[in-house]
């Protein structure tokens, strides 16, 4: 099988590592919700060796992941199958980051509850959860490109598009979390960091 490959990854990875590699100085365990390709795991386990990366992903996805990891750094862990609205999240406190990238706009909005509400019952105390995507502010666009892409989404699935930040940082307020930082990102994204 050949590696998957998502260009959208290529192009980001720089700029969410010098953030990653702040947010997680004192982390030691971070699990990726949302694996797909495993590039950016690849990527943020080679240029911060003091932690482990646990990837995880639906299982169709594994595949793909492991032809990464073949190559990758021994910190970059085999995938775990987790949908965060069906799955048993991994035992509380084993993490103390997590990260997702480009998945709330792709779940329902009763899933991005659950990936908050199961956030907050598997990190540990003080651990930082780090969010990157497209969001809206005060029920607005940032850019005309974000409207495209939300009707796009819409389009494909009714179910999906982009979140609002205030509905968002709610969910997370309300599973124990406070905010921690909002880095604005190339290409009209963020990076949202969050701590227990």
């Amino acid at each position: 099988m050949d590696k998957p490959w998502s260009q959208a990854c290529d192009n980001n990875k720089t700029p969410i590592l010098e953030l990653l590699q702040q947010e997680y100085v004192d982390c030691s365990a971070v699990l990726e919700i949302g694996s797909g390709t495993a590039q950016h795991g690849v990527f943020f386990a080679q240029h911060m060796p003091w932690l482990s990366w646990q990837t995880s992903d639906l299982p169709q996805h594994h595949d793909g992941i492991r032809c990464w990891l073949a190559d990758g750094p021994a910190n970059a862990l085999p995938p775990l199958t987790l949908n965060v609205s069906e799955d048993d999240w991994p035992l509380a406190g084993q993490f103390d980051g997590m990260f997702s990238a480009n998945t709330l706009h792709i779940m329902g909005w009763q899933s991005v509850q659950d990936f908050f509400v199961g956030s907050g019952q598997c990190l540990s105390p003080s651990g930082v959860l780090c969010v990157y995507g497209p969001f809206n502010y005060h029920g607005r666009f940032t850019s005309e490109s974000n409207a495209r892409f939300d009707r796009w989404l819409s389009d494909r699935d009714p179910c999906s598009g982009i979140r609002d930040f205030e509905a968002v940082n709610e969910l997370a307020v309300a599973a124990g979390f406070s905010m921690r930082g909002d880095h604005a990102m190339p290409a009209n994204n963020r990076l949202l960091c969050w701590q227990r």
